[in-house]
């Protein structure tokens, strides 16, 4: 549904993206992963059709997203990193505006979604706080029943309880079969929605994996307490020293049986497994920009 060939776009400053490929299959999450400037907005607004690549191509249902960028969004359902409306309209004016540009005929599941998302629609959106505007955002963005999902950033502002609804609301449109692609700094969404993982560093995809593949290969945490730490720290291991002579190591999961053996040889006063989720394997790979 989604896919970009040799995608190239850049901006005079010479920052952009570069030689991106992936696909994005229907009925499949993919989770699009950096810090701010790695290249994820850029991307997102050559697949909305908003800016003309360099060279290569992104289609999505077929469609070229620039050429064909007015049907492409008939497909869409889209959330901006940083959401602007109109100034001084009413909500229940900009989502009746929003249905008329949709030309829904009906407006239950609308309706839904905004009992869902527990949004008072009384007041003009310029007053709303962060997480309202967001949660219009939402609606908006599924509100038509899209066939393909565009998010970049989609739970910003919201609180825990929202995230998780959003997160519910995700893995039923992912069992409908709708094709996602989702940019997030949220780790715990990630891990929980997407089947595929792109991480992009400075414009180049420096990582793409199954999400399962990639939990599976990541190194192992240990913190470890002991007086000898100079001689932990020549072992060649990766160590963040903490505080009270602890330490954590960092083995990856070949090398558990050499390090334990060489634990060993040194005094050990305490010892425990340090939990590593999607967010310490990105740090590594992002620190180490290797495939």
């Amino acid at each position: 549904m989604i896919e970009v060939k040799d995608l190239t776009l850049t901006y005079p400053s010479g920052k952009g993206v570069f030689n991106l490929n992936f696909s994005v299959g229907e009925g499949k999450v993919m989770g699009y992963l950096g810090p701010n400037g790695a290249g994820k907005t850029t991307t997102i607004r050559a697949l909305l059709g908003f800016m003309k690549q360099n060279s290569g191509s992104c289609k999505i249902d077929g469609l070229d997203c620039y050429k064909d960028a007015a049907k492409v969004k008939t497909l869409l359902g889209y959330i901006p990193g940083e959401i602007a409306f109109p100034g001084g309209m009413s909500c229940n004016d900009f989502l009746k505006y929003q249905c008329d540009l949709r030309k829904l005929r009906g407006t239950s599941r609308m309706k839904d979604l905004i009992e869902r998302f527990e949004l008072d629609t009384r007041g003009t959106i310029k007053r709303f706080s962060k997480g309202m505007k967001q949660k219009v955002g939402i609606i908006t963005a599924f509100m038509h029943d899209p066939k393909v999902l565009v998010l970049d950033e989609p739970t910003s502002g919201l609180d825990p309880l929202m995230q998780n609804t959003f997160i519910e609301l995700i893995m039923e449109e992912k069992k409908r079969g709708k094709t996602i692609l989702m940019s997030s700094h949220m780790f715990d969404e990630v891990e929980r929605t997407c089947d595929d993982v792109l991480i992009i560093k400075d414009g180049r995809i420096i990582a793409q994996s199954d999400i399962e593949v990639l939990k599976s290969t990541k190194r192992k945490g240990y913190i470890v307490q002991t007086p000898d730490g100079e001689a932990l720290e020549h072992m060649g291991y990766a160590i963040e020293k903490l505080e009270n002579s602890r330490y954590i190591v960092y083995v990856m999961g070949e090398e558990i049986d050499l390090f334990v053996k060489r634990l060993a040889k040194i005094r050990v006063t305490g010892l425990d497994i340090k939990a590593q989720n999607l967010e310490d394997i990105f740090l590594d790979l992002y620190g180490r920009g290797e495939n």
